[in-house]
């Protein structure tokens, strides 16, 4: 599980497509988008960045998507699951408690949260330098781990 279900959300985009298997709680970057308001444009598609490539988070995906035979299983509403090539729901604004951290990063209460590779998110001291085209800001750490990993994350986007 990557997102608990204490949250609260402020905002929420919907109008990118994701077109691959992706686990809620990975912030997704835009890998094509439309022009205009493109609303309902296919090409507005958001991905999880594989490597810090310089891409702009938009936000902190809040479905499961998943891959199945529509035709012989039906997606499970109650888990929050959507098709592959659907539109998802991403948090602009709000605070989750996620496990989607870097692993080996000590967070703390007021630490920038920056996106790392791979959709997760660092801890980075406030004030300190960071380069943010590689690793843009994201939010803010609002607690430490806990025994289980998770951590409150203020996304502000």
């Amino acid at each position: 599980m990557a997102l608990k279900m204490d949250r609260q959300i402020d905002a929420v985009e919907v109008g990118y497509y994701v077109n691959a298997v992706t686990e809620r709680g990975l912030f997704l970057c835009a890998s094509t988008n439309g022009s205009g308001v493109a609303l309902d444009n296919p090409s507005n598609v958001a991905a999880v960045v594989n490597s810090q490539s310089g891409a702009q988070p938009l936000g902190c995906l809040l479905n499961d998507f998943v891959n199945l035979d529509l035709t012989r299983v039906p997606i499970n509403w109650m888990k929050d699951q959507a098709q592959v090539g659907n539109k998802a729901t991403i948090l602009t604004k709000g605070w989750i408690v996620t496990n989607m951290i870097t692993t080996g990063s000590l967070p703390a209460a007021g630490n920038d949260a920056v996106l790392d590779a791979s959709g997760l998110v660092k801890p980075f001291a406030r004030g300190k330098d960071t380069n943010s085209a590689l690793n843009p800001r994201v939010g803010t750490f609002r607690s430490g781990l806990d025994e289980s990993g998770y951590a409150r994350i203020y996304v502000d986007l």
